[in-house]
């Protein structure tokens, strides 16, 4: 093989594999997928910080008396009940107290702007078990 031949073939294998670094490097930097209410644990009430499920839920099972504290509670875009048995009781304040709604295993609020709990989740207890 000739000295001009060994460098084309050189050059080929090098940018051939620089192009292929250069796609697995897209594809590692791409944006992660999007969560969903698949990533709600069985049993448990999700908040979301985006609507329509977006990003990794907010969990808590039992009674809760101060769901301001968790930041996903306390602004909450979209609301999943993943419970077992039970219905859940959402209240708007803390301490069971503020506008109360009922919740029903498998309910989903997709967007709360324009529901009572568009300033978020203030305490739950689960009922109907």
């Amino acid at each position: 093989m000739g000295r001009i031949t060994r460098f084309r073939t050189r050059v080929a294998a090098t940018t051939a594999g620089g192009a292929l670094l250069a796609g697995v490097g897209l594809g590692m930097t791409a944006t992660p997928a999007q969560a969903s209410w698949d990533d709600c644990d069985s049993g448990a009430l999700c908040a979301y910080t985006q609507t329509y499920g977006g990003g990794t839920p907010g969990q808590v099972w039992g009674d809760n008396v101060n769901l301001r504290q968790y930041n996903k509670f306390d602004n909450a875009k979209s609301l999943y009940n993943n419970g077992n048995n039970c219905d859940v009781v959402l209240f708007t304040n803390t301490w069971l107290r503020g506008t109360a709604q009922l919740f029903p295993r498998g309910y989903v609020v997709s967007d709360t702007d324009g529901t009572n709990f568009e300033d978020g989740v203030g305490s739950n207890y689960w009922t109907n078990c």
